[in-house]
């Protein structure tokens, strides 16, 4: 019996010598350690508002859209030139005929135009969503490993207290998290990561009049 317990006691020292965990703690506890059950909140809303990349990306979209816009007012306006032209003539002649199959041509284009532009914006801003979003659901993988959350949650990190209009009031009353401590909202330090990544990537924000930084606001 002796050397039964000289041996398991050799055996609880080597292991923890040679850094095997598993045996260590069957000596020690008798059970395996409970595996984390930390769990994190991210408000994604507030990501993305306050992320500089996306904020970069929208504004170039939007850029975009306008100088669409302004392609398309132009064709526009040769349009109601046209119809304006088609006045001064009799129905009928060649020059009413010739500007009138010019309208329904230039027509058939504003009309391509516009559906091929609408379709593109909408592609390149569901792309900019999805590259945000990958990269922010990686930013919480990356956190959530290191600091051994279990599990991450998408919650609404706006105050009740803030909410006026009713049919938002209804809604903030039906949130899934009722309460959490501060240490299990993790939106600021991954938006810090997001932003830190993202101008060390040598894409600066642009000047915005009277911004205030995304990173001095507190949850």
């Amino acid at each position: 019996m002796k050397r039964n317990i000289i041996s398991a006691s050799a055996i609880a020292v080597l292991a923890a010598l040679l850094g095997l965990p598993g045996v260590a703690r069957s000596q020690n506890t008798g059970r395996p350690q409970a595996a984390s059950t930390k769990i994190g909140l991210i408000d994604m809303a507030h990501v993305f508002k306050n992320y500089e990349k996306f904020k970069n990306l929208r504004e170039d979209l939007k850029a975009e859209i306008e100088q669409s816009d302004q392609k398309a007012k132009g064709m526009a306006r040769q349009l109601q030139a046209l119809q304006v032209e088609m006045k001064k003539f009799k129905e009928g002649t060649p020059g009413y005929l010739t500007r009138e199959k010019k309208l329904t041509q230039l027509a058939s284009e504003f009309q391509t135009f516009r559906k091929v532009e609408q379709r593109k914006f909408l592609r390149r801003e569901a792309e900019i969503y999805k590259t945000v979003y990958l990269e922010v659901t990686d930013a919480v993988r990356k956190y959530a490993e290191y600091f051994q959350y279990a599990l991450v949650i998408r919650f609404n990190s706006r105050g009740l207290e803030t909410v006026a209009n009713p049919a938002e009031v209804i809604k903030s009353m039906n949130r899934q998290v009722v309460y959490h401590r501060n240490e299990n909202n993790i939106t600021r330090p991954v938006l810090d990561y997001l932003n830190r990544s993202y101008s060390k990537s040598g894409k600066s924000p642009r000047p915005r009049s009277a911004q205030k930084s995304p990173t001095k606001k507190r949850n």
